[in-house]
């Protein structure tokens, strides 16, 4: 397998460069027509993290995968720094798209995406809104809307989101005025984390285990206004007719976000695959929840972009 750095052009309107990092499988033969895999990385990730990892194993299953930087995150451009403005964060994955379409050697009739975290909601709303995407993977899927609104276990009533919303607001208007109002996406302190899964994002994030230069772990206070009222699944029950595999930890808080996809699509081919043990930060890099993960990840792209 190999790789390379690139550089993809985004045609939304916004003026942004994304970083990039196209892999290749064994014995890549740019005369042959191979099927492809986008990865996105979770809220704060970085194409670096565990996005990397996925885009190579599956790369080493015959695919050419991409992982990448999100608009105004990592080394993509775009100002201010750490927008995760999640519309955008969806057009991302379409524009991944049309820079596969423009490659030679790509079988553009069987484009997948998968995501992890975030990354995950994000690709099953670009697949919602880009039939392109011929079938969805998730990893610990977080649909970010309903997880501001509702809380990492889904027991917070939307209303009582509001105050997220006018804080959201008031970020904007002293941003207008020249200031930078910030929030952590995942713990910054370990002593700020209020259970162990959201302790381990903060070691994945701050710690040996997964940090990088690129991904601070904040985000711009001013994405509230954006985040609260998204649903990454809007109009799945009418549009999401792709297939659709979602893995899951059997310990993650963030299961239900998993399970309301699978509820709400119209796609006949829609599947739950539980990794006994693992909780939702398990599946970003445990060695052995990964290969499980991947063990099914594989067949599912091979099987439905034939």
């Amino acid at each position: 397998m190999s790789q390379e750095k690139i550089s993809i052009k985004n045609g939304n309107g916004q003026g942004i460069t994304l970083a990039a990092i196209i892999n290749f499988p064994e014995g890549f033969d740019k005369n042959k027509k191979y099927a492809s895999v986008i990865v996105s990385h979770p809220g704060g990730g970085v194409k670096e993290q565990t996005a990397g990892l996925y885009a190579k194993k599956l790369a080493e299953n015959g695919f050419v995968t991409i992982a990448y930087d999100a608009s105004y995150q990592g080394e993509s451009t775009g100002e201010p720094r750490q927008l995760e403005n999640p519309y955008i964060r969806t057009e991302d994955v379409s524009a991944v798209v049309d820079y596969l379409t423009t490659l030679p050697y790509i079988d553009t009739e069987n484009i997948g995406a998968m995501g992890i975290c975030a990354g995950a909601g994000y690709t099953a709303n670009a697949a919602i809104n880009d039939h392109r995407i011929k079938a969805v993977g998730m990893v610990s899927a977080v649909n970010i809307g309903s997880m501001f609104r509702n809380g990492w276990e889904n027991n917070v009533k939307d209303a009582d989101a509001m105050p997220y919303l006018l804080a959201g607001a008031n970020a904007r208007t002293a941003d207008a005025k020249g200031g930078n109002q910030t929030m952590p996406l995942a713990p910054m302190k370990e002593e700020d984390a209020p259970n162990e899964e959201l302790r381990e994002a903060w070691e994945y994030y701050h710690t040996n285990r997964c940090q990088y230069p690129t991904a601070p772990g904040w985000t711009t206070l001013r994405n509230l206004t954006q985040i609260i009222t998204y649903d990454a699944y809007n109009k799945a029950e009418a549009f999401f007719t792709q297939p659709l595999l979602a893995v899951v930890g059997s310990n993650a808080g963030s299961a239900w976000m998993s399970d309301d996809l699978i509820e709400r699509a119209a796609s006949t081919d829609k599947t739950k695959y539980v990794v006994e043990g693992a909780n939702h930060m398990s599946l970003y890099d445990g060695e052995n929840y990964v290969k499980e993960a991947v063990s099914q990840l594989a067949p599912f792209f091979k099987k439905n972009l034939a």
